[in-house]
């Protein structure tokens, strides 16, 4: 038997176990489809891989996927339909997605799955939590490895910024990161949810000029889609009368008011 032998010949040429599993296995009419259909299955067996290690490198918290997604709550923008966003175009187009709504309505689980749909599809990607990013961009620039997080953001095709202005950002951070969305202009595309509205945006950047450039650039290419619903995770609880309660004033409160 020659198993162990093909086994280190595959270590060797760097051909995966699975190369050599199926050596064991594989049928063919001839020597020639016999090994064509090995390396078309070691070619997949690569790219499989390939998108594992996009999925896990790009730093989501959950996995989720575009079945995962309630459409029906979301707005689209004319010119874009659920078939145009899943195809993911907007990635080769450059465009920016801006997701804007309240918390808990899905703009985390659709980004997530944008940016899963991307690995799968052989692309880069890196998910973050802005303040999260914020906070690195300036610790690494007080210890002088700035390079090694620009370095991973530089491998990425895709940015997704989750929960933009949940809480002001370090001052420092804020204008690192806003300088290094000014370089990538037009070079990536940006997938960003928040809850705040553009107006606002000044009291997590503190700038107001570079707020207003930072928000020109983004809307430039730009995709905005509106979650107008309420908070998901609150409706599918147990809590859900409560919320509704606390939310919606009841008529004593309207005659007081007025």
């Amino acid at each position: 038997m020659l198993e162990q032998e093909v086994i280190d010949c595959c270590k060797k040429l760097r051909l995966s176990r699975n190369f050599a599993d199926l050596a064991q296995t594989m049928a063919g009419q001839s020597h020639q489809e016999y090994l064509y259909k090995l390396l078309i299955a070691e070619l997949k067996n690569r790219e499989n891989g390939r998108k594992e290690k996009l999925i896990k490198g790009a730093g989501f918290y959950n996995i989720k996927t575009l079945d995962d997604v309630r459409f029906d709550e979301i707005n689209l923008p004319s010119g874009l339909t659920i078939e145009k966003l899943k195809s993911l175009d907007f990635i080769s187009e450059k465009k920016n997605v801006i997701m804007y709504g309240r918390t808990g309505t899905g703009k985390t689980m659709l980004s997530t799955a944008l940016g899963v749909a991307a690995c799968q599809m052989g692309i880069p990607v890196r998910f973050y939590r802005t303040a999260a990013l914020v906070n690195q961009l300036s610790e690494t620039k007080k210890t002088g490895t700035l390079g090694t997080v620009y370095k991973k953001l530089n491998k990425a095709s895709v940015l997704v910024l989750d929960e933009w202005g949940y809480v002001p950002y370090d001052r420092n951070g804020a204008q690192l990161l806003f300088d290094y969305l000014s370089e990538i202009h037009e070079q990536k595309s940006i997938i960003l949810n928040t809850n705040l509205e553009f107006s606002r945006w000044v009291n997590v950047l503190y700038d107001e000029q570079m707020t207003a450039a930072l928000v020109g650039r983004l809307m430039h290419h730009c995709y905005l889609l509106l979650f107008p619903g309420e908070n998901n995770r609150l409706r599918e609880s147990s809590i859900n009368d409560l919320y509704h309660s606390i939310s919606s004033p009841n008529k004593e409160d309207e005659q007081h008011d007025h």
